[in-house]
């Protein structure tokens, strides 16, 4: 397991929502660091370069679009008060989202992004990411929203729940994983794929009843708001 060192440092202070991956990719990493790179080359302070890595990288790929497309269903515009999610990703919307993953940093198991081979609760190095990295940002947004992407965040959120550092009301019920491999469960959150096509690797129970349970979590933030 190799843990790299990338531009994914910033934290978004005041930050509404925080959206919590896995890990970044290799993808995500080159995006992160070209970005970085390149505000640095403009003359930009080295704090503001590290927020436009941030927001450049974070979730970038097809992953962006998934992301975008479940948290517009859900009504986690309503809640940040803008008209799309992908307004979020947008350097000059400060203080909304906070874009963040169970470890920090790029992780690869045998030379391939880490997607859960290991638990991350039961390896020494990654347990201490979470406590100390996602641990700290967790104590700079106390009063936020944690949102996680599919099980292994949830897991990690849970873990610093059971630390007294978050409290188990600001966790999100999980948003599908917006990778492209989980293309199936998202068109059927979304409503684009009805229950009877369905191949037998999706669990339309389970599917349904997290569906309707992130809606009323939602719902009942922006009722909060009115």
């Amino acid at each position: 397991m190799r843990v790299e060192r990338s531009a994914f440092d910033h934290v978004e202070l005041g930050a509404k929502l925080v959206i919590v991956g896995i890990t970044p990719g290799a993808q995500q990493r080159d995006l992160a660091d070209a970005a970085l790179a390149s505000a640095l080359a403009k003359g930009m302070p080295a704090a503001a370069a590290s927020r436009t890595a941030k927001f450049a990288a974070s979730f970038g790929g097809t992953m962006r679009v998934n992301l975008v497309r479940m948290l517009d269903y859900v009504g986690a515009t309503s809640f940040l008060g803008v008209d799309s999610f992908a307004n979020a990703f947008d350097p000059a919307t400060e203080g909304k989202v906070h874009f963040t993953s169970a470890l920090r940093y790029p992780v690869f198991y045998n030379g391939e992004n880490y997607n859960g081979q290991v638990s991350m609760l039961s390896s020494p190095l990654l347990r201490s990411m979470i406590e100390t990295l996602l641990g700290g940002e967790a104590k700079q947004l106390a009063d936020a929203i944690w949102q996680p992407l599919g099980a292994k965040p949830v897991a990690a959120l849970n873990h610093l729940v059971s630390l007294g550092i978050l409290d188990a009301k600001q966790v999100a019920p999980a948003l599908p994983h917006p990778s492209g491999a989980n293309a199936e469960r998202i068109s059927f959150f979304l409503g684009n794929k009805a229950q009877e096509d369905l191949s037998p690797k999706t669990n339309a129970s389970k599917a349904t009843a997290q569906r309707n349970a992130i809606n009323a979590f939602y719902a009942g933030r922006n009722e909060g708001q009115a």
